[in-house]
């Protein structure tokens, strides 16, 4: 495989004793193209000046004719506001009414020229009479409907005004000698631009001369525009037969002395797109990505199953020194060691793991096999590496160890259950039998005939009675709960079953130094619900929060517990929150995920214990992270299981 910057020589010819040649005879060769430059620039230079000629007399001539005509329609438009100022000097002498103001003859003059409306307007400035009137007449002529319409005004001695409204268009084609509009296309523009009237329309009028001249104060804001028909051909269009016949000439000498030249050039570029058709053809075939890497370490080379690998374009990837892209930013130091490791010529022969990032941010494992690039001389001049993508040969790796761990896990909590399950028969028995004996001590000191006792004595045999029997119900729940049976439900408080799980933890908090702060709504309609299990899920959270500030070092330790319900009484919610690291991310997938757990002993089961005693009661557990810092479990519960139809909803 030759490298893509080597040269493909052809076999060394014999060689002749042939004096050298002077240095002017070797550069003869470049004399015509010399002497065709040379006459191109003079042929340019000449039709350059030509064309400037032309724009220069063209211009001229645009100036003096605008000039021209500007004077013409000034004229015109200053002779028509004459007559309109003696029509209105003679109106009140004539006695005019509205009803004879269109037999005037000077409004059917106007009216044949170029006017296409006149207004009569008295001295309060309403409409004595306007023509012409909304149906027209047939003797009026039609109005014309193209351009927009300018207008004269002329004040009358008694007060009010004639406005005579024009048609520009009209006005410069009756104005525009035949002569000038051959040669040019007349517009009237306003200031910005916008055209008022044209004697041409639909031309395209790019490229061409203009010239723009004011007809201030004849017509306030209107500039009289003169554009040429006649477009000066370009310099660069009109290149002469001569200077064709002349490169004829020129052309067919240089293509003759570089004959030799361009075979040459031809047979090694052929033989190098060959031997490069052949390379690109194999590496695009390989699954193994290569890459080619100098002395100094930049890429100067890689094929296309690295560039897909690594999820980067081969031009991005061309030219890049250390750090590279891809490389894993958690292992950059490494990286970094490991490379120039390698550029000492220190990579093990048989090869290095290594975990990259492809460009897309997924990881990469990858197997590396480095060996010395050399040239055609036998020189090393860098490194070339073959890349394995093992990330599904190690993902697979992984599952099976995992696969292997839960197996043997949850092999353990099999044995576990069992285990409880068989604690939970035989406790239950001496739990009777001391809440029996408890009952019956007490029936006994409690008898009329039984002697004095300490009332300390006996609250001290009824807590004892309570916790026993408290604790036979846990074992008795507990052992109904592994052997799948139905949660006992009845109609139970919530905010009570929230006070005994914080009752039973409280001596546990104090020792901690935690303070448990409780927010209960006395307003809280009962649950039906399994009280006993409800309460090992609030004593679950309650005791994980408080394990999550005993891992935190200073500051308050603080637990929220608090009680609501929805807006329609539908659904209440146990909300705790701390003041602890937080979720850190996770969410309540991975955090009730079975054999899940964030603590060293935990056998990550609590989580998931509780999510299905809430499911089983058609609830939900929800954690994120508090607005304050730390983390917000909540737990919902329906008020009542039997109008439940839907997913509980979400509380803001």
């Amino acid at each position: 495989m030759l490298d893509p910057t080597t040269t493909v020589t052809p076999p060394p010819r014999p060689a002749l004793a042939l004096p050298p040649r002077p240095a002017l005879r070797r550069g003869v060769w470049a004399l015509p193209l010399l002497l065709s430059l040379a006459f191109v620039v003079a042929v340019l230079t000449w039709l350059r000046s030509t064309e400037q000629a032309e724009l220069d007399e063209q211009r001229a001539e645009l100036i003096t004719d605008a000039l021209s005509l500007q004077d013409q329609v000034s004229q015109r438009i200053e002779h028509e506001a004459a007559l309109l100022a003696e029509f209105a000097q003679s109106l009140d002498r004539r006695a005019l009414t509205p009803e004879t103001f269109a037999a005037a003859p000077e409004v059917q003059q106007g009216l044949h020229r170029f006017w296409v409306g006149l207004t009569w307007l008295d001295a309060s400035n309403r409409i004595r009479a306007h023509l012409p009137e909304l149906a027209p007449r047939p003797e009026l002529p039609a109005l014309s409907s193209s351009g927009l319409s300018a207008h004269l005004l002329a004040p009358l001695a008694s007060g009010g005004a004639l406005i005579a409204r024009y048609s520009p268009t009209d006005m410069l084609r009756q104005n525009v000698p035949w002569w000038l509009a051959r040669k040019y296309d007349v517009r009237l523009v306003d200031s910005f631009g916008e055209v008022i009237a044209s004697t041409t329309e639909g031309r395209d009028l790019g490229g061409r001369e203009s010239h723009r001249i004011s007809l201030e104060p004849t017509l306030t804001d209107g500039y009289l525009e003169l554009i040429a028909r006649d477009l000066v051909k370009p310099w660069y269009r009109g290149l002469p037969a001569a200077m064709v016949a002349g490169f004829v000439v020129l052309i067919a000498a240089i293509t003759w002395m570089l004959r030799r030249q361009v075979i040459d050039v031809s047979r090694a570029e052929a033989a190098w797109r060959t031997e490069a058709a052949w390379r690109s053809a194999m590496e695009d075939s390989l699954t193994v990505g290569l890459r080619a890497r100098d002395l100094a370490g930049r890429l100067v080379y890689v094929n296309r199953a690295f560039a897909d690998m690594v999820g980067y374009a081969p031009e991005a990837l061309h030219g890049l020194i250390p750090p590279m892209p891809y490389w894993s930013p958690d292992s950059a130091e490494a990286a970094m060691q490991r490379h120039q490791r390698n550029m000492a010529g220190e990579a093990p022969r048989e090869g290095y793991e290594a975990h990259w990032r492809r460009g897309d941010g997924r990881p990469l494992d990858v197997m590396i096999f480095e060996t010395p690039l050399v040239d055609v001389r036998g020189a090393q001049i860098g490194w070339m590496g073959s890349v394995l993508d093992i990330t599904n040969a190690k993902r697979l790796e992984e599952r099976e160890r995992r696969h292997t761990e839960t197996m043997a896990h949850h092999a353990r909590l099999t044995m576990l259950g069992e285990i409880a399950s068989t604690l939970a028969h035989e406790l239950n028995q001496p739990l009777t039998a001391i809440s029996s004996y408890n009952a019956g001590v007490l029936n006994s000191l409690q008898r009329p005939d039984a002697p004095t006792t300490d009332p300390t004595v006996l609250r001290a045999l009824q807590r004892l009675g309570e916790q026993a029997a408290h604790a036979g119900r846990i074992v008795q729940r507990i052992r109904q709960f592994l052997t799948r049976r139905e949660p006992q439900l009845e109609a139970c408080s919530l905010n009570h079953i929230v006070e005994g799980a914080a009752t039973l933890l409280r001596r546990e908090f104090d020792r901690r130094g935690v303070q448990l702060t409780l927010t209960l709504d006395a307003t809280l309609p009962a649950v039906v619900a399994d009280a006993v299990l409800i309460e090992q899920v609030v004593i679950n959270l309650l005791r994980n929060a408080s394990d999550a500030l005993t891992e935190q070092t200073g500051g308050e330790r603080r637990i929220e517990a608090s009680t609501r319900g929805t807006p329609d009484l539908r659904f209440v919610r146990v909300d705790v929150r701390d003041n602890g690291p937080g979720l850190q991310g996770r969410r309540i997938e991975t955090l009730c995920a079975p054999f899940y757990s964030t603590k060293a002993e935990g056998m990550g089961m609590g989580l998931a214990i509780c999510r299905s005693i809430l499911e089983a009661h058609q609830g939900a557990l929800d954690a994120v992270e508090s607005p304050g810092g730390g983390a917000w479990f909540s737990m919902t519960l329906p008020v009542d299981l039997k109008v439940v139809v839907a997913a509980p909803e979400e509380i803001a």
